[in-house]
């Protein structure tokens, strides 16, 4: 009941400035995102990759008004990729990238935000590692598969995130499993209406798996984004029905939920990659986090009446 109004909370302001400056909040969000800098988080990319496990990065923010400021979003990309160099780790640390923040909500905001990724998805390529381009609200995802088809002419391996919840990604799906790509299943972290996305949260699970199994039996590359028990195992069950080794498919998680399944993922010889957050503009990665899981929001709650 509580997800879609701290949906709704995380394009407020006013909630935004409420929740920053609340005593519990640096506590919590310390949880999710794993630091301010590069320099912060390339530690923790180490520390992943000592325990078999491997990363997908990505700079938060995603309120972009200014040419500039999507400018900055890709340089930070950039540099990022100058950090990840040395590591040599190749395409076990990954980015992630929101095309609103590389100015796709603009005028021009096609255009532009392909011009903006360009760069980092060739940057990328260059050290041996790849993007993947997030799913955002409905309204954008024909803008994004466009990007997509259009990067993936000359770097194919680069990615894309399809939600379990919206109407339209059965299709979606047999389309992106026919032409052979990378492609992150979730079920959904926006408030959608009924119109365009289902409602029910053990429908979405139905969708979910019927969506895998279309991935699973299709040309490409599943990535698997679920901290839910019951839908890994029918993700491993799928894999092995459909033929699949370890190394053509990977389960995703985020970084701060779970760990302990990261771990034990990584152990059994699967591919297991932490989304791995880092930056200042955390407001709105954070808030979805909050509405996906109650325990996440009491967890905050119980933080901030500690601190008090």
């Amino acid at each position: 009941m509580l997800g879609p109004v701290i949906l709704a909370a995380s394009r407020s302001d006013k909630m935004r400035r409420f929740v920053s400056a609340a005593p519990g909040t640096k506590q919590v969000v310390a949880r999710f995102i794993a630091g301010e800098t590069v320099d912060q988080v390339i530690p923790v990319v180490r520390d992943a990759a000592a325990k078999g496990l491997e990363v997908t990065l990505d700079v938060v923010g995603e309120d972009i008004t200014t040419p500039e400021q999507a400018a900055a979003a890709r340089d930070a990309y950039l540099e990022l990729v100058e950090h990840l160099e040395p590591l040599d780790l190749g395409p076990r640390a990954e980015m992630s990238v929101k095309l609103s923040m590389f100015g796709q909500s603009l005028e021009g905001g096609h255009e532009l935000a392909l011009a903006n990724v360009r760069p980092v998805v060739e940057a990328a390529a260059a050290i041996g590692t790849t993007v993947t381009l997030d799913a955002e609200d409905h309204t954008t995802l024909d803008s994004m598969f466009a990007v997509h088809e259009e990067l993936r002419k000359d770097f194919p391996q680069t990615g894309c995130v399809i939600q379990a919840y919206l109407f339209r990604t059965e299709e979606d799906a047999r389309r992106l499993a026919a032409n052979g790509s990378r492609v992150r299943l979730v079920k959904g972290a926006y408030k959608e209406p009924a119109s365009v996305a289902i409602q029910d949260k053990a429908e979405i699970d139905k969708a979910y798996v019927r969506i895998l199994r279309i991935l699973m039996e299709g040309d490409g590359y599943p990535m698997i984004g679920s901290h839910d028990p019951r839908l890994i195992a029918i993700g491993q069950e799928l894999a092995r029905s459909a033929g699949r080794k370890l190394d053509e498919y990977e389960f995703q998680m985020l970084y701060g939920i779970r760990t302990d399944e990261h771990v034990r993922l990584a152990a059994e010889g699967h591919r297991m990659r932490v989304y791995t957050a880092y930056g200042t503009d955390w407001y709105g990665y954070f808030m979805r986090r909050l509405a996906e899981k109650p325990a996440n929001l009491l967890f905050f709650v119980r933080s901030m009446i500690t601190k008090n």
